[in-house]
């Protein structure tokens, strides 16, 4: 149990402490107009207030991200609350932050035009089409789960499930954000936290001891910890996901010190919840061979519907019931709204077509691949959001890496997460099944030689821009 409040206390500081270190090397300033003000456009640029904002990118990050992840990372043993705390403070708070705020700085763009801008064309031309892909995936993923329960509990077919809620995305996707995300999501993101808070309380309360902090790997089938754990649990540590949000949320800031306030801060209350499922899968079946026979029977919702019915009584099974099927979705929803921004924006340099008609032809081609995509397996779909998730993730880190060496600021707060998650998403791709499926010992030698090109490359890049520094100075001097 003192691991786990240990690891609490932790997040809360690095809220309090870390977030305001990173605010201070961006550098924000009040007084300059947000794209929520300067490009309103009643559809994606309005004002909203920050709690509000927090909420909804709570709502578009999180789903059932930070609990299914959680719980099959739980497999580790409290190892993985060390990647929850480390992961979400020095790497997921940074890459969530940046994302929001250097699109914020750049009139609301999208990521992909963001990475353009310091990261090259050609790896512009790559993020678009690996993001796309992760934000239909994970729509897909997380349609498909919904789906099946709705069939399960109602009269409704799968299909037909399936088709309610593809309507309910476009409406999401056409309506401006304070049609619905913005009425809805607040008060979802309050039933999330309700939900993680009640079971946190009850398994304190429950008398099962929580594991204490060992950094022994205690997955049953031996898996390893590197990398599998940092793909493993994302959300709530790390996610590329995140940063196709972002975006959404920036173009309605009012300010830019509400930043901090809804990306970091977004960030912290994901990684919160996070550990307390990771908590409550160790702790519930007695440790990580318990856990794992009980995925192997139920699978993740299994797990989540056994511990909140039994901790929580019928209100855990409500709370259950209403997180597999509307967390899910209000993911789904925003990553085919994401998707559908990308797109207009792409489509900006090749036409002049505007208003409901743009976004309804920009809409129904992106929900087509995505209704197909959520009628196979799910857990297909899965094992490539795993990856595509983090590869995306590294490249948002190394773009906030560029834009601070660019602005003589303090680099290191991104290059050396940037840094790790090169080394983790380039040993995972060779070593994974749906990567190349390789030799452990082979994929860790082939991962390190690349991930030593690309420190290399950031070598050259600092003293690049310190002798740009430099020669700045002379001139000025």
């Amino acid at each position: 149990m003192i691991t786990f409040f240990g690891a609490l206390l932790f997040l809360v500081l690095g809220y309090a402490l870390y977030s305001k270190f990173i605010e201070k090397v961006f550098g924000v300033d009040d007084n300059t107009p947000t794209p929520a003000y300067t490009k309103r456009d009643n559809l994606d640029f309005m004002p909203m207030s920050w709690w509000k904002g927090n909420l909804i990118q709570l709502l578009n990050i999180a789903g059932l991200g930070p609990i299914y992840g959680a719980v099959a990372g739980a497999l580790y043993g409290p190892v993985a609350f060390i990647w929850i705390v480390v992961g979400c403070i020095f790497a997921g708070g940074v890459h969530d932050y940046f994302s929001g705020m250097m699109s914020l700085r750049h009139g609301g763009a999208q990521f992909p035009t963001i990475v353009g801008k310091y990261l090259g064309k050609h790896m512009k031309l790559f993020i678009n089409g690996i993001s796309l892909v992760l934000m239909l995936l994970v729509a897909a993923a997380f349609t498909a789960g919904p789906a099946q329960l709705i069939s399960q509990i109602s009269p409704l077919s799968f299909m037909a499930a399936l088709a309610l809620i593809f309507f309910y995305f476009i409406l999401a996707t056409i309506l401006p954000i304070n049609r619905i995300i913005g009425r809805i999501y607040p008060l979802l993101g309050g039933i999330l936290l309700f939900m993680a808070v009640s079971v946190a309380v009850a398994l304190v309360f429950s008398g099962k001891p929580m594991p204490n902090l060992t950094l022994a790997n205690l997955h049953p089938g031996e898996l390893p910890i590197w990398p599998l754990l940092m793909v493993t649990i994302s959300c709530g540590a790390i996610s590329g996901f995140h940063c196709t949000q972002s975006p959404i949320i920036a173009c309605t800031m009012k300010k830019e010190t509400d930043g901090r306030k809804i990306f970091y801060g977004a960030m912290v209350i994901e990684g919160i919840i996070a550990l307390i499922w990771a908590a409550a899968g160790m702790t519930f079946f007695n440790g990580t061979t318990g856990l794992q026979a009980a995925l192997a029977a139920g699978g993740p919702s299994g797990v989540v519907n056994e511990i909140s019915i039994s901790l929580l009584g019928s209100m855990g099974g409500i709370l259950a019931i209403l997180g597999v099927i509307i967390l899910p979705i209000t993911t789904g929803d925003t990553a085919l709204r994401s998707s559908r921004m990308i797109v207009t924006d792409i489509l900006s340099k090749f036409t002049d077509m505007e208003g409901k008609w743009k976004v309804l032809l920009v809409t129904i081609p992106l929900a087509i691949p995505t209704f197909y995509l959520s009628t196979i397996d799910y857990t297909f779909l899965w094992r490539y959001v795993g990856w595509t998730n983090q590869v995306v993730a590294t490249v948002m880190l190394w773009t906030a890496t560029v834009f601070l060496l660019r602005s003589y600021k303090f680099h290191w707060i991104s290059g050396v997460p940037a840094s790790f998650m090169t080394g983790v998403v380039s040993t995972y791709i060779f070593y994974a099944p749906e990567g190349l499926n390789m030799d452990y010992q082979i994929s860790m030698i082939i991962g390190s030689c690349i991930t030593l090109v690309v420190l290399l490359w950031y070598a050259v890049q600092i003293i690049k821009y310190r002798s740009l520094k430099a020669s700045d100075s002379e001139y000025a001097a």
